[in-house]
């Protein structure tokens, strides 16, 4: 026998048999119920698949306009979806009252729609005219609330960051690609003659630009003006909005390795004021969402391998920079299903949910 739901808001997850749908539902097991009914939603194909949330059954149904019958003012429906169906189904939503946080690209720019990340910004999700809320990239999510605390002390003046993304990031498609391409060139000796690695794999770079298995990949996203990708362009535009900084310089590199789960960057940041390495520490130690990995001596600095299946931004290598004494150099590792999406997009709910408790 299932036992009795709560009294609170209910929750729809649209999406819910996807890669970060199925985190998702592991983190709402693992946190507090604030949830009255749960509804699982997904493409008709998923329709009928029974999956579990905090220890009860729950049917998944297909998307249709019927799947948000009773739903209204306090409820909360949860996007997990690709751009064109969130800006195709939040609308519905939204015109029967309930409130709609996105994870997908679809509303980041908006500026009727707040972009939010908890720790940085959650003060911002109580202002949606349109009843959206949206959530920031993985690789966004990944370094922003280290760089939120550092930018409350000193404030930030120019940004420059190196990703160094997880085939998974992609998807289901993304992970198993890596595997496949693994699984030809384990035991073997390519990687050392031109053109070997890109034989052994052949067509098989499923969505990625390059082999990525013994390779990193320097591309994600789609061709900008100038040789920009949209990924970079997208990890600038919603680091200035997150962080309330619209002309904040910023330069982005996005790469793709070959870790299954757990995006890292490196970050350059410059600032307004002198920095100290140890006070950064301190700050970053104190952060909400971040925790500080940084003894080099003892060989102990965060990497992808162990930030995943965990929720905070690990973060580690906090130095001066040799030749500007306002700039601090870091490292930061964190899951991309978990804190760079799922937990996001959870911890927004949760806010919105303590409005009409």
């Amino acid at each position: 026998m299932n036992p009795p739901r709560s009294s609170g808001p209910a929750l729809a997850v649209v999406g819910a048999t996807g890669a970060v749908g199925s985190v998702l539902l592991r983190i709402l097991s693992q946190r507090a119920d604030v949830w009255g009914e749960m509804r699982l939603i997904a493409s008709a194909r998923s329709a009928g698949r029974v999956l579990a949330v905090r220890g009860e059954e729950i049917e998944v149904i297909a998307l249709t306009e019927d799947a948000f019958d009773g739903l209204g003012v306090g409820d909360v429906v949860l996007f997990l979806t690709p751009d064109e169906v969130s800006a195709r189904w939040a609308p519905v939503v939204t015109a029967r009252g309930a409130v709609v946080v996105d994870r997908s690209a679809a509303f980041r720019n908006d500026p009727e729609v707040p972009l939010v990340v908890p720790e940085v910004n959650g003060h911002a999700v109580r202002i949606r005219p349109r009843g959206i809320v949206a959530g920031p990239d993985c690789v966004t999510a990944a370094m922003i609330a280290a760089l939120g605390a550092l930018h409350a002390e000193y404030a930030l003046a120019d940004l420059a960051v190196s990703s160094y993304q997880a085939a998974g990031a992609a998807g289901r498609a993304g992970s198993e690609t890596l595997r496949r391409q693994l699984s030809l060139v384990a035991g073997t000796s390519l990687g050392e003659q031109p053109g070997d690695v890109r034989r052994a794999v052949g067509e098989d770079t499923g969505p990625f630009a390059a082999p990525l298995a013994l390779n990193v990949v320097p591309w994600s996203g789609e061709l900008c003006d100038d040789g920009w990708s949209s990924h970079e362009l997208a990890v600038r535009a919603e680091t200035r909005r997150i962080l309330g900084l619209d002309a904040l310089p910023v330069a982005v590199t996005c790469v793709q390795v070959p870790v299954v789960t757990g995006h890292s960057l490196t970050v350059r940041a410059r600032f307004e004021r002198e920095v100290d390495a140890v006070r950064a520490r301190e700050i970053l130690e104190a952060a909400p969402g971040v925790v500080l990995v940084d003894d080099p001596a003892a060989g102990e600095f965060p990497t992808p391998a162990d930030a995943a299946g965990t929720d905070p931004a690990w973060v580690g290598r906090v130095r001066r920079s040799l030749d500007e004494t306002r700039a601090l150099e870091f490292f930061v590792c964190a899951d991309n299903l978990r804190k760079g999406a799922a937990l996001n997009a959870v911890q927004i709910s949760e806010l919105i949910a303590g409005e009409f408790a």
